[in-house]
């Protein structure tokens, strides 16, 4: 049996949409795609319904409606991006106006119907360099490795054993050092993919070092009420950890606890 290459790879997709039509024909455009080569491995009509396709389907790719009854799919984005390995999103919309905060969720790309092949064909490719990434997660993070970091016309390397967290805020990320804070373009999906084994997925905005983390505690939110927070060594302020990633947190403190003894 052959083995396929990464430029021969088949995305596996699942495609979500209230509208039967809306997905019969989306999954006839993707059928037509031929570089990279995708298949709509499962089909949903609403968020709940695609929740149980991924735990049984194995998704390189997600083309999601926003605007479906009961739970949306910007908020089914919202909890496929607390997923250990989430799959590629690609919002599929009649409204161009969601644009903005689908990015901040981590989307590769946001395309609006009538979907046309060739626009589909590029959103594919980026999608395929994200599974890529995600796919190639590292054992460990070298001690060289390093982010490239553009500040004020120059470009510095940062060592990523340095950073504390990655926050994303609107359509950037904050990188945070104990000396200071940088600003990056990219998503937590690729830093997760890239650094994963270091990191830790606290909350759909937050990924910290793990080494960093020290305690957690009770925290009140303006928007997420009462819940906790995580502190960190050499960060003032704790980070809003979310209900999701906080059995996640506590089992990686207690890992921390029986290393110290």
């Amino acid at each position: 049996m052959t083995t396929r290459t990464d430029a021969e790879r088949v995305l596996q997709v699942l495609v979500v949409d209230d509208e039967p039509l809306a997905r019969a024909r989306l999954c006839t455009v993707l059928r037509a795609c031929s570089d990279p080569l995708a298949e709509p491995v499962a089909q949903a009509d609403s968020a709940t319904h695609a929740l149980a396709c991924l735990q049984q389907h194995a998704v390189d790719l997600v083309l999601l409606d926003i605007h479906m009854p009961g739970l949306d799919g910007l908020a089914l984005a919202r909890q496929m991006a607390d997923m250990p390995r989430p799959p590629a999103l690609v919002f599929v919309t009649a409204h161009a106006e969601h644009a903005v905060e689908a990015f901040e969720l981590d989307a590769v790309d946001y395309l609006t119907k009538p979907v046309r092949q060739e626009r589909l064909q590029a959103a594919l490719h980026k999608a395929l360099r994200f599974v890529q990434r995600r796919d190639a997660t590292p054992t460990q993070v070298s001690d060289a490795a390093v982010l490239l970091i553009q500040d004020r016309h120059r470009t510095e390397r940062l060592p990523v054993a340095e950073v504390l967290y990655f926050k994303a805020e609107l359509k950037y990320i904050t990188v945070r050092t104990a000396a200071r804070s940088y600003i990056i373009e990219g998503s937590l999906g690729e830093l997760e993919a890239r650094y994963g084994d270091v990191f830790i997925r606290i909350h759909r905005n937050a990924l910290v070092a793990k080494r960093a983390a020290r305690a957690l505690q009770r925290h009140h939110d303006p928007l997420e009420g009462e819940g906790w927070a995580l502190t960190l060594e050499g960060v003032d302020a704790p980070l809003v950890v979310s209900r999701r990633q906080l059995t996640a947190v506590r089992e990686m403190l207690l890992g921390h606890q029986a290393i110290a003894k």
